[in-house]
């Protein structure tokens, strides 16, 4: 593919992703408002949030098969019309029900704007570009978290809420038009290993299974501590204040960025120096444990900075996407991706409740909270090691089947 048409698929894709991260996080940030407005309690807010991840995970594993079958353009295009009438319906919404029903499609409807442009670079791009575009993605995502904090606050407050959904889903159409003019056309036919294949061969495949306990743990885990669990260590444990805390946060989400930004540029280099995915991620995981015990016994010393370097450290993980596509047949891709991010997804859920299940159960035996994050966030840390321990086995014993 030419520089310039990929380079315009791209932005297509990257300007759909970068809403689909902002309007993921814009509950947090309009929270008070919300619930001032319309009354809501913290169940309230709770089942909200919820209902964008119930209809964003609900189309994973369909939207994979028809990633495959019709083609990353066409599925892209459909799902983020869903994105614009959910847009617009919680925009427009009186009542709970309409606001949970419209964050459901929304969450539906930027389902795929992930999972469609690692499709479309599967097909149409080099391996190497194909890191380098997905450590991007990630980092276009990270802008968008950013812009959900102090600029969404800022237009709640000037423009209302219901106005800022609106400009949203004018946004989201326009990336339609983007994708509509700038997205290769998707092939006529389905090809052949798309069609009467399930997703148990997808997830039989050495490389899915090798690097699934960790795309649980290790991925899932890094998101859930971005995007909750660093806050509570920040006040609680390191003393800081909600506002203070906030704009911690910020900086953990800016370094994010500025790694993703990094691995786009390092990761190809590696590959040609002999530092294959696999390779990288075998020397990354065990340092970001390793990392994570030394942050836990510095307790109230390890602030928003430590932080910021444990997730640089760990963001090494985002590169296991890619290769799970690469591992499958291109008409496979969509399967394999899909499936992935519904366990990374899973993975984010698991580490977001079971640390605060165990918690909440150490602060019944009378442990401090302190203490009980410290001892949670460990447990935290003993399951990355044993999915990283899982890594290192299935690896070896791919080498010693192959010699």
């Amino acid at each position: 593919m030419r520089r310039d048409a990929a380079a315009a698929m791209f932005l297509a894709f990257a300007f759909a992703y970068f809403l689909s991260a902002l309007v993921r996080a814009s509950v947090a940030t309009l929270a008070p408002t919300l619930s001032a407005e319309l009354s809501l309690t913290s169940a309230d807010l709770g089942l909200l949030a919820g209902a964008y991840f119930l209809g964003f995970s609900a189309m994973q594993l369909p939207m994979g098969a028809a990633l495959d079958r019709f083609g990353p353009k066409r599925v892209q295009l459909t799902l983020l019309a869903v994105a614009v009438l959910g847009c617009a319906g919680f925009a427009l919404a009186k009542t709970q029900l309409g606001l949970l029903a419209s964050r459901f499609l929304i969450g539906a409807g930027v389902a795929g704007c992930l999972m469609a442009p690692l499709t479309a670079y599967r097909q149409h791009l080099s391996a190497a570009a194909q890191l380098r575009a997905n450590a991007w993605m990630l980092m276009v995502g990270s802008l968008g978290m950013l812009t959900s904090t102090v600029p969404v606050q800022w237009a709640a407050t000037n423009l209302g809420w219901r106005a800022v959904f609106g400009l949203v889903a004018v946004a989201v159409l326009f990336s339609v038009v983007l994708v509509w003019l700038l997205v290769p056309a998707d092939p006529a036919s389905p090809t052949e290993r798309a069609v009467g294949v399930g997703y148990r061969d997808v997830v039989n495949e050495p490389t899915f299974r090798r690097l699934a306990p960790l795309g649980f743990s290790l991925y899932g885990g890094l998101v859930a501590m971005q995007a909750l669990w660093i806050g509570p260590w920040l006040t609680l444990v390191v003393g800081r204040s909600a506002q203070e805390a906030a704009w911690g946060l910020l900086l953990v989400n800016a370094t994010m960025m500025l790694a993703f930004l990094a691995w786009g540029w390092l990761a190809p280099r590696l590959a040609h120096m002999g530092w294959p995915v696999d390779r990288v991620i075998a020397a990354c995981w065990p340092l970001s444990v390793l990392l994570l015990v030394i942050l836990l016994s510095m307790g109230h010393r390890a602030d928003e900075r430590a932080w910021a370097v444990w997730c640089i450290v760990t963001s090494a993980i985002n590169l296991s996407q890619p290769a799970v596509a690469l591992a499958q047949p291109g008409g496979l891709a969509g399967r394999a991706l899909s499936a992935y991010n519904l366990v990374i997804f899973i993975g984010v859920f698991a580490v977001q409740w079971g640390v605060g299940l165990l918690m909440d159960l150490l602060l019944s035996e009378g442990f401090g909270r302190v203490v009980a994050l410290q001892a949670a966030l460990g447990f935290f840390a003993l399951s990355v090691a044993v999915s990283g321990l899982w890594f290192h086995l299935q690896g070896r014993s791919s080498r010693l089947r192959a010699g």
